[in-house]
């Protein structure tokens, strides 16, 4: 069902999914270390380089809730999921303290905002730095020929205490709204067409 779901979204129902295995830490309490940065794809040649010109990798690097492959052959797509179960979990702050780090990120997202079309004033740096990192990788990934889908997995029904848990699709689109207001991106970016979201239920009855 989560498979047919997300095929369903990147526009490819029906195609097979491979799920890359998540990084193995013994030594914390879940031993499961999410996938970061690009380094799933360093076999590639020459993109490690080019992914290091563009974007910081040490430090707080994105962190991909999954990372899979969509097809066969010469038809992959890259999939790239980021994933939510309420409201707050969308609103970050950049952390990089290092001026290069600034400096690169800074660039970077000058580079997407101008060929995606967003306001040039708008802040990528806080607030929504989560999604805007995400969108700087995507567009990394379609300027160096590697097809890709971003997609933000909202989930429905949690109960997190304190917390704004969406039960409905509806519970989401004002703060989703508002993140790509805040990004200054329209409807119609360069990019729209691989940007996806998912809503799918926190747990679903047996029959």
């Amino acid at each position: 069902l989560f498979d047919q779901s997300v095929s369903e979204s990147v526009g490819r129902p029906g195609s097979p999914i491979h799920w890359l295995d998540f990084n193995f830490a013994p030594n914390n309490p879940w031993p499961d270390a999410e996938l970061k940065g690009l380094e799933f794809l360093y076999d590639r040649p020459g993109l490690k380089s080019k992914w290091q010109k563009f974007w910081p990798t040490q430090g707080g690097v994105q962190n991909w809730d999954a990372v899979g492959w969509i097809g066969k052959g010469a038809n992959q797509e890259l999939l790239l999921l980021e994933a939510k179960s309420h409201v707050k979990e969308m609103t970050t702050n950049c952390g990089a303290t290092s001026a290069t780090s600034i400096e690169k990120i800074t660039s970077a997202f000058d580079e997407v905002k101008r060929n995606l079309g967003a306001r040039p004033d708008s802040d990528w740096f806080h607030q929504y730095y989560r999604a805007a990192n995400r969108m700087a990788t995507l567009y990394f990934l379609q300027r160096e020929d590697v097809p890709a889908h971003l997609i933000f997995l909202d989930f429905l029904g949690d109960r997190v205490p304190g917390k704004q848990c969406p039960q409905t699709p509806n519970g989401w689109k004002p703060a989703i709204s508002n993140q790509w207001a805040h990004l200054g991106l329209t409807d119609n970016h360069l990019l729209a067409d691989r940007v996806h979201s998912l809503f799918l239920p926190i747990s679903i009855p047996l029959p």
